[in-house]
Order: C-alpha cells, then structure tokens, then sequence
C-alpha cells in the first residue's frame, strides 16, 4: 500500500488562497542564511532550557523563533466523519472547520480506539487499546438484559490511575495544561486533575443557546481561551473535549429555522455553533499571539448517531459509511481528523488509514519527548513522518493492523463484536454467532457486500490475528446470559438491523415513525436496572514501589517508563507485599503485569496468606504482552480473606526464558456475596 498524500483539488482552493501570502512572508522572513542560523542558535539554547524566546511585532503577534509549540487538542463528542463540509456534508454549514482543513493536513481514514464515548477518550489520553485498559464502552455502560444472548464484560470504573496520560507527560515535562469539557474517565485518582491537568474546567452538557452555547460549546471555549492567555513563560496543553453534538440538543428557533434545508435542522444548527466555537477559539489564539507556535488537533470520539435516541426523530446519517455510533462498521470508527500548525505543515489531505492512538506519539515526538523513556510502549505511532512535507507520495509504507475488541451491547442497537483491518480487507467478527463478515473497503467502502465465502485464506489470516491479539491484550470476553430470552433478543436485534439503516437515503420524518417502536423496547428492557463495574474503587492495591523483593536480580525500577517489579531474570527470585485488612471477603485478583515477546509462558504461583489461615495459592501462566512494559490485566483467581495481617507472594515455578514478567501492580477486588 501507499500513502496518498495530495494537494487540494478546486474544492479546497478558496479556503487555500487565504493563507498563501502568509505562506509566503513567512518564507521571506526568514529565508536568508543570517537569520536562519540564529535561529538554529536559539532553538538549541531555548530547547535546553524549556522556555519560549519571542519577538513582539507591533501588531501584537509574536514570531517564536524557539521552544517547544503549543498544543491544542479538540475533541467532539459524537461528531460523524460526514458531518462537515471538509469531508463532504453540504447541508451543515462548517466554514472555520473547512478553512483549517483547508491549511492543515485532513486525514480521510482516521480511526477512533473504540466507537464509543470513554472507550475511545481512554485510548485517545494513553495510546493504547481500549481492550488493553479493560474500558471497553462508555462509562458506566448499559445494563444487562434478558434481550442479551452475553453478559457483557466488566469494566474499570475509570481510567485506571496508573496510566499515564498525554497531559501527565506534558505536565512533567514542563507543560502549562488545562481541560474546559468533558473528561468522563473516572473520578478521584482517574479525574482529570489525578491524570495531569493544572486547570480543570468540566461545564454540564446543556447550556442555554444564547449566552453559554446548546451544548456550553461557548462557555468552554472562553475558559480555554482564558487559559491560553493567562499562560506565559512556558508551552500549554490545552485540550477541549466538547460536550456537542451528543444528544439531549437545543438551540434557537432563529438558528434552527436558518438551518431549514439541513437532512435535521436541529443537528445542523448545533453543528453550526460549535464551527463557531472554533472560530472564536483560533481567533483568541491569534489575540494571544500564540497561532504561530501552536499545534491544533481537530477530531471526534466516535462515529455520528445514526438512530433515534433522546430526540424521536434521528439527528444524523454518516453518509456513505454503514452505521454509528456504537458499531464497528466504518460509520461507527472512522472519525475527522484535522492537524493544523501553519508553520510546521503544509496543506495536504491523506487517505492512509490512521488513529486516534496516534495522537499521543505524534505530540510527544513534535515536542521533543521520547516515547519510549516516558511513557514506555504504546499502541499507536507517531505521524510526524506523514506530517513532515518530506513525505511524499511515493514513499511506501507497511501496511498497519488496526483492531477492536466491544465486549458490549450498547444503546444505539449493536452487539458484541470484534474487527480488525489490515490493507484494504476488513473483518468484523459477531461474538453472539461466532459469525465472520469480510470487506474489501477499496470497492465497497459502505460494507454492504460480504466477501468473506468467496476469500477463506484472508479470512483465516484477519481471524487469526484478532484472536492473538485479544490473547495478547488479555481482552475481556463475555459470558452466556442465563436469562437470556429470545422473542426479545429477535425484536431488538434481528427483526430490524439498526446496522443496516441507511439515513442516507430516508428522511428523519420516516425513520422517526419506522423505528419508534424499535427505541422503545431498547428502553424498555434495561429501564430500572443498574450496570455493574468492576469493584475496584474499593479494593486493595498493593504497587510496586511498595513491594519487597527477595533474591540476587529481581528489583524495583522506579523510572516513569517502568515502574515496576522487574529485572526478574532468576527463578529463585520472588516478591511480597503485606497489609492489614479491615475487612472479611472474597476478592478477585488481578495482576497488571507485562511479558516481552518470546518469554512467555513462566509458571508462577500467587499466595494469599491471612494470619489464621491456610495459605490460598492460585497458580498463573504468563503470557506475551509483546513488551515487559506492555502491561495488561490479568485476573488470576479468587479468594477468601480475613480481617488482620495479610500477605501476598509471588514465587515462580518455571521460567521459560530469559526473564519472568515485570509486575506494575496486583488488585484484589472485593465481590458482593450475590456472587
């Protein structure tokens, strides 16, 4: 495959023509020799120091000449990839966005980590998979129901707290950071101020459309703005996680009858004021005299809404794209993805497949932040070369596997699945049937044309490689529903595909009526019931910086890349924790540990001892993460503990290679006596 990086065709020109002559002062500005040394002579001294060197013209602007840039990342909440004029929407009026898209460079192909709210936030905050994290739909997920043939998987309560995040890396490093939104992964230690952020400003979802925005889209961008100007002496983070487009919506009778002609007036006049959020947020920049020395980051969580929820009628269609929100199919993963920093980026539009997951890397590289002695693994990659006008078009580049795992049932009609991509063949795998559909998207981009029967080897392979990888994820599954009815499993999810309505083609008017009785028996059948999360806000972590080893290797490793138990190259070796418990129960364990490739497979027992009691062990296989510090969670067993002195050991059996695992941290989770 290759990348197809192009310059815009007439449909771009316009909005191309306002930003040549500023193009081109700037190439005069500092074109000769003179001055580009200098400039190479500052750019060291000041990167060495982590501090800004500016010139104030008289207009108010600054031209940095060193430092690092500024972030702004901007996410919206359940925009579609079909949503704005840039990518193809006639009926929504996008002006700002299209002229960014128009300087900047516009992925066409970009992927969300899951198609679903907290899911896609997580993976897009840490670069890794949402399976990976165990945060797999949004929080706190739609309970389960008699209409489901699977229980759904369990997830965190939040992001879990020893994660690091794009924001904490920054911070560290020098950062000012800021969040004006919503953050939605998790409260206490998983807040938005537990993961990194200096200024946290989380408005309600509903503001009033003629002071604070619909959807507080207003609000939020004047306290960003606010940020950006207040900060100085240093670069800023500042990421604005709108709450808009996501339903409940309102807006003014003037706008929504401005917006008449649009497939939903409402959807499109609150398309129309976050474009102008947007608009006031580049301008508040160029006010701070910071557009120039800022990298801005422009995307969705997920797909667009496709089917009636909250509103009776449906608030958007994705166009050529099959399904939404929620699906695993193209209109629920493919999100817009816009990066725009006039001085470092000139305007292309890039059709190679991409993720959100990249977005972690790509910003840590441009800031001069190694991934690796920061963070340590990730799942995604940075697209600095993409971005880089040294990239060309005849550059080949491998083809990239893209995977998702929805251990789920979700509000919009979906069941669990799992997809992965790979080339231009992708494969959605039906976790209730066991069922494997296949697409070739280079012909059939609308995935209505299963290929699968006629294509067994690619199916084999693509089917192969997803289960490997939820092996090496350690991906949650789900389990049988044993009251599991039927009648309503057909109503809800066979007698009407909601993977199949193609608002393209309809209006909201008949889709309202054809599928109201549809949305309410997907109410119906969860009304009243609560969704169920792991317990871990209550349970016992015992951390590797509190651990005490035993043996000749095995050793703490504090740096932020690691922490964690390791160095465990000898089989004599083990490691313990103690603590008191004020509390009798039975507690699931679970160890967040990682294993590099080729050295799985060590036998291991863990030990839970209460004073009083006999020593319960659980014995555990390792397994390859990939990485010693590709950390995933691993449920190893349950057991009974007693009120008193508690002791935890890790003593390996066998060790089938070089080293053992490292060990970041063991959960012991309380379960309710129903259980």
């Amino acid at each position: 495959m290759r990348l197809s990086v192009s310059r815009r065709d007439s449909f771009f020109d316009q909005a191309l023509e306002a930003s040549t002559m500023n193009r081109l002062i700037l190439l005069l500005r500092f074109s000769s020799i003179s001055v580009s040394y200098l400039v190479a002579i500052l750019f060291v001294l000041v990167a060495a120091v982590g501090d800004r060197v500016s010139v104030p013209l008289a207009n108010g602007q600054d031209v940095v000449t060193g430092g690092r840039p500024n972030i702004v990342l901007i996410a919206a909440d359940d925009l579609g990839v079909f949503d704005l004029g840039c990518y193809g929407r006639v009926d929504h009026r996008t002006p700002n966005l299209d002229a960014i898209a128009s300087s900047g460079v516009q992925f066409t192909s970009a992927y969300c980590g899951l198609p679903i709210c907290s899911a896609s936030r997580a993976s897009l905050m840490t670069s890794k998979w949402p399976a990976r994290l165990h945060l797999t739909t949004y929080l706190p997920g739609r309970p389960d129901a008699a209409s489901q043939k699977l229980l759904q998987a369990r997830i965190e309560p939040g992001l879990v707290a020893s994660e690091q995040t794009l924001a904490e890396v920054l911070q560290r490093s020098g950062y000012a950071t800021g969040i004006f939104g919503k953050w939605h992964l998790g409260s206490g230690e998983s807040s938005a101020r537990g993961q990194g952020f200096d200024v946290v400003v989380e408005p309600a979802g509903n503001g009033e459309p003629g002071t604070t925005g619909g959807k507080n889209e207003r609000l939020i961008t004047d306290k960003a703005i606010e940020f950006i100007k207040s900060v100085s002496g240093k670069p800023f983070f500042c990421y604005i996680p709108h709450h808009s487009p996501h339903v409940a919506l309102k807006e003014s009778e003037e706008r929504i009858a401005s917006n008449a002609k649009a497939w939903n007036p409402l959807y499109a006049a609150t398309i129309e004021s976050l474009d102008e959020s947007i608009g006031a947020l580049m301008k508040g920049l160029k006010e701070a005299g910071q557009s120039e020395n800022t990298i801005l980051i422009f995307t969705s969580d997920n797909g667009g809404l496709h089917v009636p929820e909250i509103h009776p009628l449906p608030v958007t269609h994705n166009g050529p794209y099959r399904a939404g929100k929620g699906y695993l199919y193209e209109g629920g993963l493919r999100v817009p993805l816009i990066i725009y920093s006039p001085k470092k980026y000139q305007p292309a539009k890039v059709s190679e497949p991409v993720s959100l997951l990249d977005i972690l890397p790509t910003v840590l590289e441009e800031v001069g932040i190694e991934v690796g002695r920061s963070v340590g693994p990730v799942d995604g990659q940075s697209l600095v070369p993409i971005l880089s006008d040294k990239w060309t078009k005849s550059d080949a580049v491998p083809d990239r596997t893209f995977y998702w795992h929805l251990p789920h049932y979700t509000n919009q009609g979906s069941r669990p699945a799992g997809a992965v991509r790979r080339g231009n063949w992708k494969l959605v795998e039906d976790y209730e049937t066991g069922g494997l559909e296949l697409y070739d998207l280079r012909e059939d981009i609308g995935e209505t044309t299963d290929v699968a029967g006629s294509n067994p080897a690619i199916v084999r392979e693509l089917s192969g490689a997803l289960s490997q990888w939820r092996d090496s994820v350690a991906a949650q599954m789900c389990l049988p529903n044993p009251a599991f009815d039927e009648q309503l499993h057909r109503s809800l999810y066979i007698d009407q595909d909601p993977s199949k309505l193609n608002g393209s083609i309809s209006t909201t008017e008949r889709i309202g009526e054809q599928w109201k009785s549809w949305r309410d028996g997907m109410n119906r059948v969860v009304s009243g019931r609560a969704t169920i999360l792991k317990n871990t806000k209550d349970a016992i972590r015992l951390v590797a910086s509190e651990s005490k080893t035993h043996g000749t290797r095995i050793r703490y490793e504090p740096e932020t890349y690691k922490n964690v138990v390791g160095y465990w190259t000898e089989v004599a070796d083990w490691v313990e924790w103690e603590f008191d418990s004020s509390i009798d129960g039975t507690f699931e364990v679970q160890v967040h540990c990682g294993c590099g490739t080729g050295n799985g497979g060590s036998d291991v027992d863990v030990t839970v001892e209460t004073d009083g009691s006999d020593p319960q062990t659980l014995p555990w296989k390792v397994r390859t993460t990939g990485h010693f510090q590709n950390i995933v969670i691993e449920p190893v067993g349950r057991v009974q503990i007693r009120k008193g002195k508690v002791r935890v050991t890790v003593k390996p059996k066998k060790k089938s290679a070089a080293a053992v695992c490292d060990i970041r941290q063991i959960v012991l989770i309380p379960i309710p006596l129903a259980e």
